[in-house]
């Protein structure tokens, strides 16, 4: 069964006739074609990608052959075809969590013949799980992933590079190795600044401590999502404790994950070893879904308990401790969820480095 296919399926459980398809990662999903600046229409016998000429030429060679690819001129030339594509629709649906309201206004006022209805997150819950050739692209990405850290092993300087430097060098390696782009802004914080999770590298001399570099790589549309904690200077007792806690609680949760896990009971195994001595310096959760958007659903968090993983699924797994103002680590890999367990797409070391 194609992804519009099974889009269809949705559709006649949820009673619409036609989808308006707005948001460009989930048009890329559905097309398995990246384009701006246009829609697609989907009904239950009929499908159309509308554009421009920048990529009429392009989709009639890559885009799904399930869709008809229609070349629009101008605002109300995409009105008409809308009117076209929907003909004896009566119930359209649309992604509400994309449509800005004034445009939900204005798409009422053109088509009043027409009913529109949110759809919620049902192309999103699509995507959930991946396919083979999705799977095969996430793992492209995360070995450029993987390169990159290589790379800034061998380069890292404590007393001469920045933490934009070492940004610089991730993702410079990650390009040269292929990444069509980076899956999020590269994130390489050190010494107190570590302690931020989503902290942006500084025009700063690394400091002593951790230095924690979070980044990933884009390849055909996918993401990667990886995280690696370094050490800067001679590390004392307190921060070798820090450091082998983190470990064991992202081991211990990768050991619980797998298909029919709860979860926001994986969110509690790591949670749980944490709490023991760093009591609140866990301030996000275990982990998202990881897909054509970096943040997906479903995530390993204490709100999801009652939500069980599903094989197929990707999903992240980054338990961190932050000790605000001093220094903060994490670790992260990316894995698939699977009958028996799960499968790492991530081979990064997690030995302590230290870089003196």
């Amino acid at each position: 069964m194609t992804r519009v296919d099974r889009l269809r399926a949705e559709m006649k459980k949820a009673g619409i006739d036609g989808v308006l398809v707005l948001d460009e990662l989930n048009q890329r999903y559905l097309s398995e074609f990246a384009f701006t600046d246009g829609f697609l229409a989907i009904t239950l016998d009929r499908a159309y990608l509308v554009t421009d000429f920048r990529y009429y030429e392009m989709e009639l060679n890559k885009a799904s052959k399930q869709f008809e690819v229609m070349d629009v001129k101008g605002a109300e030339e995409r009105h008409k075809l809308i009117d076209t594509a929907f003909n004896g629709c009566k119930v359209i649906g649309f992604e509400g969590s994309y449509l800005s309201y004034a445009s939900y206004l204005g798409y009422k006022e053109k088509h009043p013949s027409l009913s529109f209805e949110d759809i919620g997150n049902m192309i999103e819950s699509l995507r959930t799980i991946k396919t083979r050739d999705e799977i095969a692209a996430m793992q492209r990405a995360q070995d450029i992933t993987d390169k990159a850290f290589s790379h800034i092993l061998k380069v890292l300087d404590p007393g001469k590079m920045t933490e934009i430097d070492v940004a610089v060098e991730l993702e410079y390696s990650m390009r040269k190795n292929g990444a069509e782009g980076f899956a999020f802004d590269t994130i390489a914080v050190s010494g107190d600044a570590s302690a931020l999770p989503h902290g942006t590298p500084r025009n700063v001399k690394l400091k002593k401590g951790f230095l924690t570099m979070d980044y990933g790589a884009r390849v055909d549309g996918y993401c990667s999502d990886m995280t690696r904690t370094v050490v800067i200077g001679k590390p004392d007792a307190e921060l070798k404790k820090l450091y082998d806690t983190v470990l064991l609680a992202q081991s211990s949760a990768l050991e619980y994950l797998r298909a029919g896990a709860d979860c926001g009971e994986a969110d509690r195994v790591a949670r749980d070893i944490i709490n023991k001595d760093y009591d609140g310096c866990f301030g996000h959760s275990l982990g998202h879904s990881v897909g054509l958007f970096i943040h997906e659903a479903p995530g390993l968090s204490v709100r999801g308990f009652g939500k069980t993983l599903e094989s197929g699924m990707v999903v992240t797994c980054e338990p961190g401790i932050y000790l605000f103002g001093k220094y903060g680590r994490r670790i992260e890999d990316m894995v698939k969820i699977e009958d028996d367990g799960i499968y790492n797409f991530t081979h990064s070391t997690k030995e302590m480095l230290v870089f003196d």
